[in-house]
């Protein structure tokens, strides 16, 4: 197992790419093992054929859909009427917005890139600092994989065999706690430091205006209504659901906003498609990997050494949370999943963990990695937007990490909150 991790490191520091770097790291363990080569496509082949994974590039379609046809628009419209009155009311916006297009792209990177593009801007013209407004978005971008339904879930759900309907309903509650935090700082911080321009509260103009912007947003919004209470009544799958998602976005922008035209489909689906193909790559090679980890018994060997460690799940989950916020800070999250999942999963349950708790864990961990340097993505989708340096958004970042990670504690030791809607 050694040499297959220091394979694996060598080809990082080689600036190989993750996915091939995956690949590669597996074949000296195959050829010691002697196991033919005819087994790297049979495994590839066998970790993509999936129907739950076809949930995949479906929701990432459904976001870009909404991103270009008008549906994020008039969500960040109705969250601006909301709370903009406030001082730091634009910055819980942001949050606020991205809680409500978690609940169909299922991704992190795409929610902060689409709430980002809108906002930050706006941020700008009334007088927010450009390191707090990429801070503050970047931050709830992370509610992208925690709020359902979520990419992150799908691919756990996958190769762990947990239902991915149940990991669903757990994220809810986590979700909304993160951002109740994250809006709650931001708002704080807004105060404290004198960011933005206060509104001045009329409670007329207030009803108006959020009244006309959830009419124009209703549609919208009936768009997780329509997603989640399927799902959870049991109407249909989560990969039935990302087809609800992108036909419903389809008639939204085409015939209802009219804001896309079928001319402008094939680049959106293009854009689609690269993305959904990243990832899948990501998960097809991590699968070698893991059939590497597999062959070495790895769970056995990892799950041996930390009983030796600590008997106490307590102590289990403090590791186990360390160990993940290193690997996120350095390792893409699809990837950090499905080379972890499969071996951090059992273990948990023979401390007596609950599957669907810890894999709520797992991800939120991992979606914090998201907003961690050196490689966090959400950091360089913010960043590029504000037009600033990563060293510029490090201390204002500061602040919402230290939220986020109390909120991964209170999460990890109170399990009620992800599993209280499964009871």
């Amino acid at each position: 197992m050694i040499l297959l991790v220091v394979v694996l490191l060598v080809l990082f520091v080689l600036s190989v790419p993750i996915a091939m770097a995956l690949g590669l790291a597996a074949i000296p363990t195959l050829i010691d093992k002697n196991i033919p080569m005819i087994a790297i496509p049979q495994v590839i082949f066998e970790s993509l054929d999936s129907f739950a994974l076809m949930a995949l590039p479906l929701y990432v379609l459904a976001g870009r859909l909404m991103q270009h046809g008008g549906i994020a628009g008039r969500l960040v419209d109705f969250a601006k009427a909301l709370v903009s009155w406030v001082r730091g009311g634009l910055a819980a916006a942001v949050v606020m917005t991205s809680m409500l297009f978690a609940t169909i792209s299922g991704s992190s990177a795409a929610t902060a890139a689409a709430i980002g593009s809108m906002l930050i801007p706006e941020m700008e013209k009334q007088k927010y600092p450009r390191p707090f407004s990429a801070a503050t978005t970047a931050s709830s971008g992370e509610l992208g994989v925690i709020i359902p339904p979520s990419v992150a879930m799908v691919i756990y759900g996958v190769i762990t065999g947990i239902s991915i309907t149940d990991l669903f309903v757990a994220g809810f509650l986590p979700g909304l706690m993160i951002g109740a935090s994250l809006m709650t700082t931001a708002i704080l911080i807004a105060w404290i430091m004198g960011y933005g321009e206060r509104q001045p509260f009329r409670l007329g103009p207030w009803a108006g205006e959020v009244g006309r912007s959830l009419w124009r947003a209703s549609l919208s919004l009936f768009m997780p209504v329509i997603i989640l209470g399927g799902i959870f009544g049991g109407i249909f799958t989560a990969t039935e659901a990302a087809v609800v998602a992108v036909g419903y976005a389809l008639f939204l922008s085409l015939v209802v906003y009219r804001e896309l035209s079928l001319r402008d489909l094939p680049r959106i689906f293009a854009s689609a498609a690269v993305t959904s193909s990243v990832v899948m790559i990501i998960v097809a090679f991590a699968a070698m990997f893991a059939f590497a980890l597999h062959l070495l018994r790895a769970p056995q060997q990892i799950g041996l050494l930390l009983t030796t460690v600590t008997e106490n799940p307590i102590y289990f989950l403090l590791l186990v949370n360390i160990f993940l916020l290193i690997v996120g800070m350095f390792m893409e999250t699809f990837a950090a999943i499905v080379i972890l999942g499969p071996i951090l999963s059992p273990i948990a349950v023979s401390y007596g963990i609950d599957p669907v708790h810890f894999g709520l864990i797992m991800i939120v961990n991992l979606a914090v990695g998201m907003v961690t340097p050196p490689v966090g993505v959400n950091l360089f989708i913010a960043c590029g937007i504000a037009r600033i340096s990563m060293e510029q958004l490090m201390r204002p970042l500061s602040v919402f990490l230290a939220v986020l990670i109390a909120n991964l504690l209170i999460i990890t030791y109170v399990p009620s909150i992800s599993l209280a809607l499964l009871r």
